[in-house]
């Protein structure tokens, strides 16, 4: 593995870079929101941390899955809605001027409430819960109040959270009683793109056209190990678009990008808007 890089010289790199290229596309992930206390998903070789998270058919087809995602969501979902944004959002929401959009590949809204106007949650956003049949939409914590009061013996568990709202936490889940839609009776899931489900078309159309309109394209906190946000380097390779990363670790891109720093993310962005900002013309 490549040596990290100081964060000084990754954000002077990263000034360079942004000078040489006016307007980016960025695409974010889980590295932008470890300093908020929510968790990421993989190290820096690449390689799951934890257990996978649930599959999307698994998710629909199992009562038994089911029952055990929501009750561990009573444990890891507080994680999640109680983080803030930490100073990496806020760098990016400064970036914005320079920026043609900012797709994220987080679901936690962090990017939104530091500023960002200009986002697609490539993910979806795992503050709402949607009715897999009818289309119902609610607040996941309207959801998880609803948990709370059919299940109390729930929660008072305490486990290590995910980063989509899950936990690890190993109970007996048989007698959880899951709930479903008010509207119909169906099938409530949070309103994020689990694994082995698709991103919505739009998102991905919103994403290259954006990407096809700037000079360059931006990665902050992303090892790419997921298709939906590596899809965007190939694309960028194939225009030309010249690639940077700004990543603690491997990503999957590393043989076509034009510029790889191996630095930690909040510091490096920090030391870029500095100069950035004082070459500005006045």
């Amino acid at each position: 593995m490549a040596r990290m890089m100081a964060p000084d010289l990754a954000g002077e790199q990263l000034a360079e870079f942004l000078q040489q290229h006016p307007k980016v596309m960025v695409l974010s992930g889980a590295g932008v929101s470890t300093d908020s206390g929510i968790p990421d998903y993989r190290d820096q070789k690449g390689e799951w941390k934890r257990r996978q998270p649930v599959q999307h058919q698994e998710f629909l087809g199992s009562e038994p899955i089911r029952q055990r995602y929501w009750a561990r969501s009573l444990v890891g979902w507080l994680v999640v809605s109680r983080a803030r944004p930490n100073p990496a959002h806020y760098h990016l929401a400064d970036l914005e001027s320079r920026t043609s959009l900012l797709v994220t590949q987080n679901v936690d809204r962090l990017h939104q409430k530091a500023g960002s106007q200009r986002v697609v949650d490539l993910h979806g956003r795992a503050d709402r819960v949607i009715c897999m049949d009818c289309g119902y939409l609610c607040t996941r914590d309207q959801v998880h109040e609803w948990s709370g009061e059919m299940n109390p013996d729930y929660l008072g568990f305490s486990a290590s959270a995910a980063p989509d709202g899950d936990a690890d936490l190993s109970v007996d889940f048989s007698g959880f009683r899951v709930v479903n839609c008010p509207c119909c009776d169906g099938i409530l899931k949070p309103d994020v793109v689990f694994f082995g489900d698709y991103v919505p078309k739009q998102r991905v159309d919103t994403g290259l056209n954006a990407l096809r309109e700037s000079d360059a394209l931006l990665v902050v906190g992303s090892s790419l190990m997921v298709y939906s946000g590596y899809r965007f380097c190939r694309y960028a390779r194939e225009w030309g678009k010249p690639i940077v990363t700004l990543n603690l670790g491997k990503t999957r891109a590393d043989p076509i990008v034009d510029l790889k720093l191996n630095a930690p993310v909040t510091q490096s962005l920090a030391r870029s808007l500095a100069l950035l900002q004082s070459s500005a013309p006045a």
